[in-house]
């Protein structure tokens, strides 16, 4: 099993900025694919920002512009670096590692709320 641990959420105001990390077991080099999603109460989990072992980086349409991922691989970690955070972002983020054996784990989440 491939262990995920996301950390870094918290209450921030309107425009405010988070870093979210995510930790995983495994050697960057055996992960496909992470990703960060969320899950905001009475909405289904969506997708937020990928990021392949290729570098290739995609958003969803609400975040571009305002969300930065990126990964640091000797320290097997992912960030999600969010900027002019607005109310509709919070939600509980995931972060999910796929591995190149196709192996799915997600972590246990992050509380994000932005709120005045």
């Amino acid at each position: 099993q491939v262990h995920v641990v996301e950390s870094g959420g918290g209450l921030v105001q309107p425009g405010g900025s988070l870093r979210l990390s995510c930790l995983v077991s495994e050697s960057i080099s055996n992960i496909r694919t992470e990703g960060w999603y969320r899950q905001a109460p009475g909405k289904q989990r969506e997708l937020v920002a990928t990021v392949t072992s290729g570098g290739s980086i995609n958003y969803a349409d609400s975040v571009k512009g305002r969300f930065i991922v990126s990964r640091d691989n000797a320290k097997k970690t992912v960030y999600l670096q969010m900027n002019s955070l607005k109310p509709e972002d919070t939600a509980v983020y995931y972060c999910n590692a796929l591995t190149t054996w196709g192996r799915d784990d997600w972590g246990r989440g992050t509380q994000v709320t932005v709120s005045s």
